[in-house]
């Protein structure tokens, strides 16, 4: 009878090990797939826009592809995201944000601090430990797995650090080359954990930019999203010019009102809004007002159009285009850029290989050859080339 136990024993642990190891063999993959979702729209796009699209430098300022448990070297059939559809899209650089902490029933409108599904998502991926209760960590931890892509990606994938490292990648992207640069930046500051110190330990990972706040109020600013979304703390002013000093760009995306005016008000240097939209073509709180632009607009900086229903109150590329000349119109063509949020649990119309898609909207509606070039991409590379000059 005991032997029959025991053996009862040894099955049922065998059989719990596989149930634990299917868990976390399969979680992760399933979570990014039920986050990041493409629900195809038309497209329709013209011989001669595919020609002009394949001289394009395009840059896009925000994609939380880092997030999620997937090698961004290999073509997936997930997600937004990985280095052949960039290619394919004809990137010239992406910005991958880290996003270290997000509450339980995330929501546009009102958010507290004291819950983290970014902790379960960590353990159910494998991440180091340290990254298991550590928001600092989390980034630190993005950053390494950023340079891994690069390092495995035998020149696909280039990080991007300095003006410098820009011009090279242009230049060789010139000469035909069909690498991509990545610049890392950050979603929410609360990874400085109330430290001004550790501003400086995320630059020397390669972080050249930041928001605020994520979807909760911090002890650096007030998030759109938060509680009580007051705007910048002694801290964040502290962060503010020590950023400005770095060279890591200022983002006010998920920013209260009461930040993004304080930010603007006491900016030195071009700041960005990486992602979203304007309330005049979609009226949602996360989305800048006219003054707002014509702020950010007034530092030289660059307002990032996203894809999805939040930034555009759509996901078709013609609504996309429509918040773009918005902005053009408003203040001018130069500072208006891409923001997809990409990967940032969003539901779009296309993924990076079809971007094509934005460009034939925005010729649809009567913009230059020119004009697609700055929106595309070039009014980006000029701000993060300008940005990320220490002071």
């Amino acid at each position: 009878m005991r032997k029959w136990v025991s053996i009862g024993l040894l099955v049922a642990a065998i059989a719990l090990i596989v149930v634990v190891l299917r868990f976390f063999a399969v979680t992760p993959s399933k979570i990014d797939q039920s986050q990041n979702r493409v629900l195809p729209v038309p497209l329709n796009i013209s011989r001669a826009t595919q020609q002009l699209h394949a001289t394009l430098n395009v840059a896009d300022m925000h994609a939380d592809s880092l997030l999620w448990k997937r090698n961004l070297l290999e073509r997936s059939d997930r997600g937004h995201i990985d280095v052949p559809r960039l290619i394919e899209g004809q990137y010239a650089l992406q910005v991958f944000s880290s996003v270290t902490k997000s509450p339980e029933g995330q929501n546009y409108n009102s958010n507290g601090s004291d819950t983290d599904t970014v902790r379960a998502l960590a353990f159910i991926d494998l991440q180091p430990p340290r990254t298991w209760s550590s928001l600092l960590e989390r980034s630190l931890w993005h950053a390494e797995k950023l340079q891994g892509f690069a390092d495995g990606s035998g020149g696909r994938l280039r990080l991007i650090r300095t003006p410098e490292d820009i011009e090279h990648l242009l230049v060789d992207r010139q000469g035909g080359a069909k690498g991509v640069g990545g610049m890392l930046s950050i979603e929410g500051l609360h990874d400085l954990e109330g430290k001004l110190a550790n501003l400086d330990v995320l630059y020397a990972a390669g972080f050249r930019m930041a928001g605020f706040t994520h979807f909760f109020d911090n002890d650096v600013a007030g998030s759109m999203h938060g509680l009580d979304k007051g705007g910048l703390t002694t801290l964040g002013r502290q962060v503010v010019r020590r950023m400005e000093a770095l060279g890591m760009v200022v983002d006010l995306a998920h920013s209260s009102h009461a930040t993004v005016a304080e930010v603007l008000a006491m900016s030195r240097r071009p700041v960005v809004y990486s992602h979203g939209g304007v309330q005049s073509t979609c009226r949602a709180n996360r989305n800048l007002t006219d003054d707002e632009v014509k702020g950010i607009a007034k530092t030289g900086g660059v307002i990032g159009i996203g894809y999805w229903q939040g930034a555009v109150c759509s996901t078709a590329p013609k609504d996309v285009a429509k918040a773009i000349a918005h902005v053009r119109d408003l203040v001018g063509i130069d500072y208006v850029g891409l923001g997809s949020d990409f990967d940032g649990a969003t539901t779009t119309g296309f993924d990076a290989s079809q971007v094509v898609a934005v460009t034939q909207a925005l010729l649809n509606i009567g913009f230059s050859e020119e004009d697609v070039r700055k929106v595309m991409g070039g009014n980006v590379l000029r701000v993060l080339r300008e940005g990320i000059v220490p002071s």
